[in-house]
């Protein structure tokens, strides 16, 4: 089976794939700071969860934004896995077309997703990523990634709303019935949650237009159920969008995770 793992800046998605089919899947708190043999015994504690052991897995693809823990990754999968990792950069085969100025500058996890929209849903498409800061990536009817948007997530405005002001206080990020708050956590609330909500609303309109006035938008990441489902402009929510990307990037580099 097939170990595909995202690492974010809040948290660690994993998958096991049995080929095409996904197996189990896992969602922790990123921690920048640890060994391979922490690693190990968080990740052997999952599989036992699930009734695996690490002996199933025969390959081993990651996609990290956080370099800190990158060694320890790499260590544990070959110390505890027994698999040489794919780590997904440059040089590695995506069959993506990249159209930024500098191709190097496109995160692993944007290109595993600009990859599997392109390959479940068609082009053009627009991809949303909720995490701790917000992607929003194009793609046009090739499949050619063409750039996006980079905006901060719903937690990091929070924390710099909470953090910079001496009278406000964290709140819930949940979206109150009304846009007119009537206190000032309703107030906070709306401006989070609404305001979030019409930043999605604006951007996608508008990157929408600049692919020829439509395409098909999905959104994926930890916070996308959050504002899915208070706005008709995201069609699909696909919270396993990213590791099916990493799938589809291990099966293009055959050389890659060899078992060891």
């Amino acid at each position: 089976m097939l170990l595909a793992v995202d690492v974010g800046n809040t948290n660690v998605t994993l998958a096991l794939f049995d080929g095409e089919r996904l197996a189990a899947d896992w969602r922790v708190t990123s921690h920048r700071e640890r060994t391979a043999d922490e690693l190990a015994v968080e990740l052997r504690q999952l599989f036992e969860l699930r009734g695996f052991d690490f002996g199933v897995v025969t390959g081993v693809v990651i996609a990290s934004v956080v370099p800190n823990i990158n060694g320890a990754l790499v260590e544990a999968s070959r110390r505890y896995l027994k698999c040489e990792p794919l780590m997904v950069g440059p040089g590695v085969k995506t069959s993506v077309r990249i159209r930024y100025d500098n191709p190097k500058d496109v995160g692993a996890d944007r290109i595993a997703n600009a990859l599997a929209a392109y390959s479940k849903y068609g082009g053009p498409v627009v991809v949303i990523d909720f995490g701790t800061a917000v992607t929003y990536d194009a793609i046009n009817a090739d499949g050619d990634y063409l750039g996006g948007a980079i905006a901060p997530g719903v937690e990091i405005s929070l924390n710099a709303l909470v953090s910079h002001t001496a009278m406000l206080r964290r709140v819930e990020p949940v979206a109150p019935d009304s846009v007119i708050g009537r206190n000032t956590v309703a107030s906070i609330q709306s401006g989070l949650v609404w305001g979030f909500v019409a930043q999605v609303e604006g951007m996608v309109k508008r990157m929408v237009d600049e692919l020829g006035g439509k395409a098909r938008v999905v959104a994926t990441g930890g916070q996308a159920s959050l504002v899915a489902g208070l706005t008709n402009v995201i069609e699909t929510t696909d919270p396993l969008l990213t590791l099916d990307g990493l799938r589809l990037i291990y099966a293009q580099n055959s050389d890659g995770g060899a078992r060891t």
